[in-house]
């Protein structure tokens, strides 16, 4: 037996939630279907930069940006970049008038999922098959063995999309780039000496093909990762079920680094993880699918140094819903408006993601970088911390 959804959404991260909020508003009903037990399955962190001419763009088209602007965290634009010994090359109070205040990414996906009715989310449904009918319909078959028909099936389900193999044979491919994350709890207290190194927003240390990239979380602690350039299979070497032997080989990478820099990892709370970085290939796009298509990393994964990643899904999620609600009965239609303003623009910023990369992790990365803040454009992105801001959603080690 199977029921059937007229829409369906597959993941509940912020594309898929804002997609759902601005077809709610439309007062057209969807289904969101996530693998996650709850909402509270797991801490989402992290903090974003919300920009201006995207994300808010698309808290605007949901009707949610004044109550977006009562959670944003005062001061989080700061920014600071450093060099391996210490030196400190730059250090940015932050304004919070340039247009992309910071918020944690748990309070925006919980303002996103509080101003949807309780039934719109599915909890506990990870997508196993997914197949068409004809016609523009698809059934989904969940791990838990129920099966769901739709006439519009959305794919917001990320890296990994089970979706996506219904439009394109793309699949994410390793970047070069590894990161292992690392947590300093209670900072100020616990940490005061990597509080003060961090300082209140984002942190950038960056040399020889590698660094830390860090920001202060509204918790007061300090969310680190560690990157540098690596074969794919570096972190397989590691015994991150050890936190000590963890720590160890992380840290035979930064020999010779300043010693409060090297404290960020050496004084970790908890456990490192794992994250290898992955991308779709620059200027993904497929042939339009009848009853289907993608938004957010499903559609455009790619490597989080232009800090692009969630905005562009809830403006993929805000762009599909109102092409939606503009052809009522007409999906084919509302799925061509929205793919053809989708691909250029993810084009545009996965291209920007794959250059920062090569600054910041190329021979003269810390030198380039800045080389370019303390030019007069630079200065003035440094000061909306509009270039690689710290990732907060980078790829997951598996699949």
């Amino acid at each position: 037996m199977s029921t059937h959804v007229p829409v369906a959404i597959i993941g509940a991260g912020l594309g898929g939630l804002t997609t759902a909020r601005v077809l709610h508003t439309a007062g057209i009903r969807a289904a969101v279907f996530d693998l996650e037990a709850s909402a509270q399955a797991r801490t989402q962190g992290g903090m974003l930069d919300i920009h201006e001419d995207s994300g808010q763009k698309a808290l605007h088209a949901a009707g949610l940006h004044e109550d977006f602007r009562k959670i944003i965290h005062e001061g989080g634009e700061a920014m600071r970049l450093l060099g391996p010994d210490g030196t400190v090359y730059l250090d940015n109070s932050g304004d919070d008038s340039q247009g992309r205040p910071e918020v944690d990414r748990g309070d925006l996906r919980a303002l996103l999922l509080n101003s949807l009715p309780d039934d719109t989310v599915r909890w506990g449904k990870r997508a196993g098959r997914v197949r068409p009918l004809g016609g523009g319909r698809h059934e989904v078959t969940f791990a838990d063995g129920s099966v769901i028909t739709t006439d519009l099936l959305i794919g917001a389900d990320g890296a990994w999309s089970r979706v996506r193999p219904l439009v394109s044979d793309a699949t994410p491919t390793y970047t070069g780039i590894s990161f292992v994350e690392i947590d300093l709890l209670q900072a100020d207290i616990r940490h005061p000496r990597s509080a003060a190194v961090i300082g209140g927003g984002s942190f950038f240390c960056l040399g020889e093909r590698r660094g830390f990239l860090a920001h202060r979380e509204t918790d007061g602690s300090l969310h680190i990762y560690t990157a540098l350039r690596a074969d794919e299979g570096w972190l397989d070497t590691i015994d991150f079920g050890d936190a000590a032997a963890a720590k160890t080989a992380v840290l035979a990478h930064f020999e010779g680094w300043d010693a409060d820099l090297r404290s960020l990892v050496a004084d970790a709370d908890g456990a490192l993880v794992p994250r290898r970085i992955h991308a779709l290939p620059v200027g993904h796009r497929w042939h339009r699918v009848p009853g289907v298509t993608l938004l957010g990393d499903a559609a455009h994964l790619m490597s989080p140094f232009a800090g692009e990643g969630a905005n562009l899904a809830m403006l993929d999620g805000a762009e599909l819903g109102q092409a939606i609600a503009a052809h009522p009965g007409d999906i084919e239609t509302a799925l061509t408006a929205y793919e053809e303003a989708l691909f250029p623009r993810s084009e545009a910023s996965a291209a920007d993601s794959a250059t920062s990369l090569e600054t910041m992790f190329g021979e003269r990365g810390l030198e380039r970088m800045i080389e370019f803040f303390t030019s007069g454009t630079g200065a003035a992105r440094a000061a909306s911390n509009d270039v690689c801001p710290v990732p907060t959603e980078p790829s997951p080690l598996s699949s």
